[in-house]
């Protein structure tokens, strides 16, 4: 079963994001294909939402609630019936420091309450152009501390310099990746950074890929709809 996630990032208000997913499950409900479609919309366009999609929070903290200025946690998140957490983004890491060891935690905080988990891990170019040893080791390191038998987890993976930059990887880099990283990990792998309708349908026949993580090509419901009928 193919994977398909909408990433807004920090785009989209509650009106468009509801409008949005109303309008994707009427496509789900009478598409038939068998897929799971997730939507990660900004946490205050968290709802309740019927229907097939579901709907994850981009980040949360690793707590029920308490005293973490600008942070929701499971009691924020427990009011719309949340229960699926993107972990690990490379924007989070890179742009607002989060380290490995917080990640660690927060996943594991969330594992323990049976959350559905998309974990991002990704080089940036300069790890790439040393060469594929380097990247994996790059990539291994950020799987420390995860627990990678977990039932509910789906790993990204996102090469930074590919995100929002128009530029991927060849397929053939995909496919290397994808299956260096099979060797180490059973739970589906999705790849993300720049995909696109164009190149979507290729992206997902690539062996060891078994979906997408899109970001800036998904905020257009239509252009979403189209990257699910070609996965």
């Amino acid at each position: 079963m193919k994977i398909v996630a909408a990433n807004f990032k920090t785009n989209h208000n509650r009106s468009i994001t509801a409008s949005y997913v109303t309008e994707l499950n009427k496509f789900l409900e009478d598409d038939k294909r068998e897929r799971k479609v997730f939507v990660f919309p900004p946490a205050t366009a968290l709802d309740n939402f019927d229907g097939k999609t579901i709907v994850g929070a981009q980040n949360a903290y690793p707590a029920q609630n308490g005293a973490f200025t600008g942070e929701i946690g499971v009691d924020q998140l427990s009011e719309f019936g949340i229960n699926t957490i993107l972990i690990g983004h490379s924007e989070r890491r890179h742009v607002l420091g989060e380290t490995q060891e917080s990640i660690a935690e927060k996943y594991e905080y969330y594992r323990e309450l049976d959350f559905n988990i998309i974990y991002c891990i990704g080089e940036p170019l300069e790890v790439r152009e040393q060469g594929n040893k380097e990247l994996l080791e790059y990539l291994d390191a950020q799987l420390v501390g995860i627990d990678l038998n977990y039932s509910k987890l789906v790993v990204a993976y996102e090469p930074v310099w590919a995100i929002g930059t128009g530029l991927t990887p060849t397929n053939h880099d995909i496919e290397l990746i994808h299956y260096s990283l099979r060797e180490k990990i059973s739970a589906p792998l999705l790849y993300g950074g720049s995909v696109k309708v164009n190149n979507s349908e290729e992206i997902m026949q690539i062996d060891n890929v078994d979906g997408v993580l899109v970001g800036g090509a998904a905020l257009h419901v239509e252009d979403f709809k189209q990257i699910i009928k070609n996965s």
